[in-house]
């Protein structure tokens, strides 16, 4: 009898709706890449808030188990026939990033060639692992707000992973940006360029005080009631005030509203991830990353998360 060859490798997977404490980490043969496709040795995996919230609940479309994790940076050990990943012609060897996959949370995994890109040689495997899902949705909130150079804008949440990310690209665009954060945090503002701004009570005056003038835009990355209250206030124009998390507010008060679900995110962000991964590599864009996990201990990474104010990314390291 032949023996079996097939690669092996242990991956988290949600059995069902349910929190990551209800999650199994399991052992099952990898797919042989086919044409499109490359398998990858995972190095890190990113650990965001949407990998728990999209199977927290059942929703309309997915199918359980699903396996868990967006974005992994690790190294190319199998290529698919007539096969380029998507910054173009890759070897087995190769160390790659790659964003909007399915099953990061893993040792190895089959993934679309097209979503992997070379790996920055600036960002360790930890860091390259948090660069796209952050640095895409920082993107996009620039992008759909219009955000010029020279202009003076407001952000919320300007010391998490996404505030971070939306600091340093602004500033390399020639923009000011006010951000709010805890006093703890104002540092971190102020580390990447931005203007810190306690929020709470009196946020709208304070805001003013610093701008100085007009508040251009308004970007959302906590969705508070309070964050989307004081952009309504400082912001004339609705269709400059973007979230990434008060869906019901901006639905009822007409502003925007973008998720890597929404097909036209996911078109942008697909997008614009050759151009991060450059920014990455001229260091421009960099990735603060707090604190790393075992694989093995995914479910303990995402309650550190959703705990708030980790002090900046997470990884699972198999």
């Amino acid at each position: 009898m032949p023996e079996d060859t097939t690669l092996r490798a242990r991956h988290w997977i949600a059995p069902g709706p349910g929190e990551p404490s209800a999650w199994d980490f399991v052992e099952e043969g990898v797919p042989d890449p086919q044409e499109g496709e490359i398998t990858v040795r995972v190095r890190a995996a990113g650990v965001n808030p949407a990998d728990a919230k999209h199977v927290a609940a059942p929703r309309g479309g997915v199918e359980f188990p699903v396996p868990i994790g967006y974005e992994i940076s690790g190294e190319i050990i199998a290529i698919g026939p007539n096969t380029r990943i998507g910054s173009g012609e890759a070897r087995v060897g190769d160390e790659i990033v790659a964003f909007r996959v399915r099953g990061g949370y893993a040792e190895a995994v089959t993934i679309p060639a097209e979503k992997a890109f070379i790996k920055p040689t600036t960002l360790s495997h930890a860091e390259a692992a948090n660069l796209l899902l952050a640095g895409t949705t920082a993107a996009e909130m620039l992008w759909v707000t219009g955000v010029a150079p020279g202009e003076t804008v407001l952000l919320h949440g300007a010391s998490g992973a996404v505030g971070v990310s939306v600091l340093q690209q602004a500033a390399l665009r020639g923009v000011r940006v006010i951000g709010t954060a805890s006093a703890a945090r104002a540092d971190v503002v102020r580390e990447f360029g931005g203007v810190p701004v306690e929020y709470g009570q009196g946020l709208t005056d304070r805001v003013r005080d610093l701008a100085g003038g007009t508040v251009a835009a308004a970007l959302d990355a906590v969705g508070t009631d309070e964050a989307v209250d004081v952009s309504l206030e400082l912001v004339r124009d609705r269709r400059r005030i973007v979230t990434i998390a008060a869906f019901g507010r901006a639905e009822d008060e007409g502003i925007i509203a973008i998720a890597g679900s929404m097909p036209e995110s996911a078109r942008f962000r697909d997008e614009v991830r050759p151009d991060l991964i450059a920014l990455a590599q001229s260091g421009d864009l960099v990735v603060p990353v707090a604190k790393t996990f075992p694989l093995a201990e995914a479910p303990a990474a995402l309650d550190f998360l959703a705990g708030g104010h980790p002090g900046g990314k997470l990884a699972l390291i198999p």
